[in-house]
């Protein structure tokens, strides 16, 4: 048994073309079927353009989804895409500049010492540790932290006590203190 109905192979499918009306290529002036889809714009993406095979590679060839839009607005779209159109936020940020924030309820403080209604406090970074040996709070500067370096300097230098001892030892907690914090600075 022969059928007259010719089968062609189109992107995976079987199609029989007997019987089946072809839909004309959308670009002017071509006869040909139009089998390839293709948007119509960047807000139009779900509606298309239908074209032979000639006519889809031309128009994939000249397709700029950027097409008509800014520097600015490129970049926010391609950084929104990297997240897939979802909201972000920083990393750490809910976290009150903390490195880390296990949330561990410790009511009878077994993990630490001071326990404040059952709320447990990460220990000092070596930064924050700093921080307060110099006497600085956030946001830090590099000019914020060079000005307050010079201050305690001229302050405790050994040399300005008369090689007091206790002067000495706080010059090394604050040249150890201004080095920590450069270094992050510079990180």
């Amino acid at each position: 048994m022969k059928t007259s109905a010719k089968r062609t192979w189109r992107l995976g499918w079987d199609v029989a073309e007997e019987g089946k009306a072809q839909r004309q290529c959308d670009h002017p002036g071509c006869d040909h079927e139009g089998a390839f889809k293709a948007p119509r714009g960047r807000d139009r993406l779900d509606e298309y353009y239908w074209f032979c095979l000639d006519h889809v590679r031309a128009y994939n060839a000249s397709w700029d989804y950027y097409a008509g839009m800014s520097v600015d607005e490129i970049e926010s779209e391609v950084r929104r895409d990297t997240t897939w159109q979802r909201p972000t936020w920083p990393l750490g940020a809910k976290t009150s500049n903390r490195r880390f924030s296990f949330g561990i309820r410790d009511p009878f403080g077994f993990f630490e010492e001071d326990v404040e209604e059952g709320v447990t406090k990460a220990p000092p970074t070596p930064e924050d540790a700093a921080m307060k040996i110099l006497g600085l709070a956030f946001p830090l500067t590099l000019v914020s932290l060079k000005a307050r370096y010079k201050q305690l300097v001229k302050r405790h230098h050994p040399d300005a006590n008369g090689g007091d001892k206790a002067a000495e030892e706080k010059f090394k907690e604050i040249n150890q203190a201004y080095t920590t914090l450069l270094h992050s600075l510079s990180a």
